[in-house]
């Protein structure tokens, strides 16, 4: 049994907006920015989790996705699914037909196997794994990345404003270092105040890159 990459990022984007659900609506832009995983990836797969009822979406500025059922009944087995993947170790899908259409010696051995797997996943919920200490501190170090990467983008863009002339002054760059700095803290001050949301669109320069077909 193979998870591929759609039931990996799948879990992964459900978890983040999981994480996320207290800041209204969450952007796909955000959770491509936090995960590594590009824009056009996320809306296909939400695509697919919105019509298993696994979310809901909001349209207009502002707007993103919440959760489509509590925490606690949504598993980690129904996320899976929702992208049409499986967890079944057996070469035949569980229907019997491994070998020249009969049932071949190892047959019962994966599929009980199959079973183990569905059942450890289907026993584990959203709200388990967001109530893990692990997961939410590496969720903290995802956030202050992001706002990171953001800070990077804005000072990039005001050094870019300098004439070429002033870049060979030490006082222009010591003024854009205390730009830098103080739009670390005004982003820090923010998000944490919950006015913009814990990521931008900006940060998703950061790596988005393209994801071999599953």
């Amino acid at each position: 049994m193979r998870l591929t990459t759609k039931g990996r990022y799948a879990v992964t984007s459900m978890l983040d907006l999981a994480l996320h659900r207290d800041q209204g609506p969450v952007a796909l832009a955000g959770i491509s920015a936090r995960q590594d995983i590009s824009l056009s990836y996320l809306e296909q797969l939400f695509a697919q989790l919105r019509r298993h009822g696994l979310v809901r979406s909001v349209r207009g500025p502002g707007g993103g996705y919440y959760l489509g059922k509590e925490l606690e009944v949504i598993s980690i087995a129904d996320v899976i699914e929702a992208v049409n993947e499986h967890t079944d170790a057996t070469r035949c899908r569980g229907k019997g037909s491994c070998q020249r259409g009969q049932t071949c010696l190892t047959h019962h051995l994966w599929a009980g196997l199959s079973d183990q797997i569905r059942d450890f996943l289907r026993n584990i919920s959203l709200a388990d794994l967001v109530a893990r200490d692990d997961i939410r501190n590496i969720a903290l170090h995802q956030d202050e990345r992001v706002r990171q990467d953001l800070a990077i983008t804005i000072s990039r863009e005001l050094r870019q404003l300098l004439p070429p002339a002033a870049l060979q002054s030490r006082k222009p760059l010591i003024i854009l270092e205390t730009i830098f700095s103080c739009t670390c803290g005004i982003l820090h001050f923010f998000t944490e105040s919950r006015i913009l949301p814990k990521s931008s669109a900006l940060g998703q320069e950061t790596n988005l890159d393209a994801i071999e077909s599953t």
